[in-house]
């Protein structure tokens, strides 16, 4: 997934504009734009501003897999699992439990 792959996906997630990201970051929205459509990239504060405000790491915006994770995919049940309410989480875990046993079977 490239930075501008998973941006896209962050904003669609929070039902957000690229415009209204913009407006929130103090950015003009045609670079917002640039980096949704990976024509270009935020330098190093920006890329923090983006992480700050969508709640992630800046490894998981770029897609790096330090040897915490393996995949991508790991990171997202970690993001996903990091934004849930505490017994969100707890039913989020026992769901993973029972595709762990059905898939055991």
């Amino acid at each position: 997934m490239t930075f501008g792959d998973i941006l896209r996906k962050l904003i669609e997630e929070k039902d957000l504009t690229q415009k209204q990201v913009a407006g929130d970051l103090r950015m003009a929205p045609s670079t917002i734009g640039g980096y949704v459509q990976n024509s270009s990239e935020p330098d190093f504060s920006t890329l923090k501003s983006l992480a700050s405000y969508f709640n992630v790491s800046t490894d998981y915006l770029l897609c790096f897999h330090a040897e915490k994770t393996n995949t991508h995919w790991e990171d997202e049940l970690l993001r996903v699992f990091r934004s849930l309410t505490p017994e969100q989480q707890e039913l989020y875990l026992e769901l993973g439990k029972a595709f762990f046993k059905i898939n055991r079977k």
